[in-house]
């Protein structure tokens, strides 16, 4: 596949979420993220979804989604280039793809109680059956046609949309934060997505339940969560046991004091929820 076909079939939302990277503030057409080659308070990279570039006007360079994946992977133009071919590739075309290009590409149709036995049944697989009252099946409008999903909604009222063969945010990207009361509580457990959360919830009798809690979603938005986290008196981290991982848990526990560090109670697994599905007996 060549540089133009690849500019016009691989969008430039997923090629920046494929590096765990999403927008800081958005609006129907536009983006804006922080940059990619240093660190920023306030992001300065513009995306434009329809034109399916981006300007960064902390340096004046443009970018297409070759080039980012060239400053992002410092590599070749070639290497870019099978980077995006096995990225486009690694969508089914019978399902979703993974950006959301425009508010004006999707329309939410429907929230409702979770009933469709896909659904149902996708839960179960996920060992989580019973917390589906803290979530929404999502019948939505994408690009004319029609599709259905598990929804975890966020503090910015985007939908977290989850089923066998998606995974997708509908909306903008953000946080959520469930509090136990009415006020925050002495502690905040902290997970990445929400299927660790409803693995913390399905395990009253382990952990503290009665705790307030932070799903991040993406790590990527960490940065929403930094003024909150300083409310509590403790935060326990329930994070994967992968690189990326760690590595943002280093940075929690180098920004607050009393952290915690869950993880080593499923070693061995990628994180909370695999550890469940691989040693809870049915």
């Amino acid at each position: 596949m060549n540089c133009e076909n690849i500019k016009q079939k691989v969008g430039i939302r997923a090629v920046l979420e494929s590096f765990g990277l999403f927008p800081a503030k958005e609006n129907r057409r536009t983006a804006f993220y922080f940059a990619l080659e240093r660190e920023e308070k306030i992001p300065s990279l513009s995306v434009d979804f329809i034109k399916n570039t981006a300007f960064d006007f902390g340096t004046g360079k443009s970018y297409d989604v070759i080039s980012i994946v060239q400053q992002i992977k410092k590599c070749s133009v070639s290497e870019a280039l099978k980077y995006l071919s096995a990225l486009d590739l690694s969508f089914d075309p019978g399902q979703v793809p993974v950006e959301i290009q425009s508010e004006a590409s999707y329309k939410i149709l429907k929230i409702k109680e979770i009933r469709h036995p896909a659904l149902i049944q996708y839960l179960k697989s996920r060992k989580v059956l019973e917390q589906k009252h803290l979530l929404k099946e999502i019948d939505y409008e994408f690009c004319g046609r029609n599709y259905f999903g598990i929804g975890f909604e966020n503090n910015s009222g985007g939908f977290e949309i989850r089923n066998a063969f998606t995974k997708l945010c509908l909306g903008p990207k953000d946080v959520t934060l469930v509090r136990a009361g009415s006020k925050p509580t002495a502690e905040i457990a902290v997970f990445e997505g929400f299927f660790d959360y409803l693995t913390f919830r399905n395990l009253e009798n382990t952990f503290n339940s009665a705790c307030d809690c932070l799903i991040l979603n993406s790590t990527a938005v960490l940065f929403k969560a930094e003024r909150l986290l300083k409310e509590y008196h403790k935060i326990l981290l329930f994070l994967d046991n992968d690189a990326n991982g760690k590595s943002v848990a280093l940075k929690i526990r180098n920004e607050y004091h009393n952290v915690e560090d869950c993880s080593l109670m499923y070693h061995g697994y990628k994180d909370l929820n695999e550890w469940l599905i691989k040693t809870k007996v049915p």
